[in-house]
């Protein structure tokens, strides 16, 4: 009676399964009930084409759970890099772009001798390119208000190369992202590492054309003050000197120019407060550098009218 009511249970489990794919069946030759859902192929080469078969037909979530198989059942096996670079190529495909970044690390991070670590490594780089580029990260369709992902990916990915053709590019291009937010000391160190471990990559002009940038941002900020712009100028002369034939050079020499104009009003400002402290002399000395440094700067007219001014103040 006892064996009725159990074979009465399992029938009807199977009926309320359906007749598409029963959840559970009994194998013979293990001796257990599993679900062919979840159960993964015999061997890691036949799970792993039953996979990549999904995903060449573009049957994402079918690929992506029998990837996953893959992995579980057989950790070890050289299709289990394989299936961790494909559930990337996956979401790549999906453009979940931080997504796929996360999931090809682990290929490098879990399987380091895997053929695919230098592809996985452009593929990252191509991905940080992208959020430098504006892609924002999304979750469930929704744009998240997260800082960009890049300086996460560029970091790994110099990481990951080492010394790598790929490293000094990443470098300048994390440079180029911090100090897109602003971030110029950080900006400026990795432009500085940059030029100390790639000293001989094609980047390193660009970089020293853009540590002197940083300062020159540095120099526009609230704690501004004269040393600032006269070392992000110095930087740039020194930029111009070197690399005469740059493409830079021209946006250098604009820099240089802009950064005498900041001098001179800075002259100009610290001259007018000592003359409005009665500090005649002290003025003059501020009035006279303008006029004599920057003479063809609208400063300079400013300076010598001020001088003009005081002098008949002072009969």
């Amino acid at each position: 009676m006892k064996r009725c009511v159990f074979l009465f249970t399992i029938l009807c489990t199977l009926l309320c399964a359906g007749t598409d794919y029963p959840y559970w069946i009994w194998t013979p030759k293990s001796g257990k009930w599993v679900n062919p859902k979840t159960a993964a192929k015999a061997t890691p080469q036949e799970q792993f084409d039953l996979a990549k078969g999904l995903y060449d037909a573009k049957n994402y979530e079918e690929a992506e759970r029998e990837f996953k198989k893959v992995l579980n059942k057989f950790p070890k096996a050289k299709e289990a890099a394989e299936s961790q670079y494909y559930l990337g190529r996956i979401e790549e495909d999906r453009e979940n772009l931080y997504e796929a970044y996360l999931a090809y690390q682990k290929v490098i991070d879990k399987y380091p001798f895997s053929e695919r670590i230098q592809e996985i490594n452009e593929r990252e780089f191509k991905i940080a390119e992208a959020f430098m580029g504006g892609y924002k990260r999304k979750a469930l369709g929704i744009t998240l208000p997260v800082e960009s992902p890049a300086i996460e990916i560029f970091t790994k990915v110099i990481e990951n190369s080492n010394y790598g053709p790929l490293a000094a590019a990443a470098q300048y291009k994390l440079g180029l992202v911090l100090k897109g937010l602003m971030r110029y000391y950080e900006a400026e160190d990795s432009f500085n590492k940059l030029i100390a471990n790639y000293p001989d990559s094609e980047w390193v002009e660009a970089a020293k054309f853009q540590i002197a940038s940083c300062r020159a941002s540095l120099s526009k900020g609230p704690d501004y003050d004269l040393g600032a712009t006269r070392e992000a100028k110095e930087k740039f002369e020194r930029f111009v000197k070197e690399h005469p034939d740059a493409v830079l050079s021209h946006d250098a020499e604009k820099n240089i120019a802009g950064l005498s104009e900041k001098e001179a009003e800075s002259y100009y400002n610290i001259a007018r407060f000592y003359e409005k402290q009665k500090e005649y002399a002290s003025a003059r000395i501020y009035y006279n550098e303008i006029i004599t440094r920057y003479s063809s700067s609208p400063w300079s007219a400013k300076a010598l009218e001020r001088m003009q001014i005081m002098e008949k103040e002072k009969r």
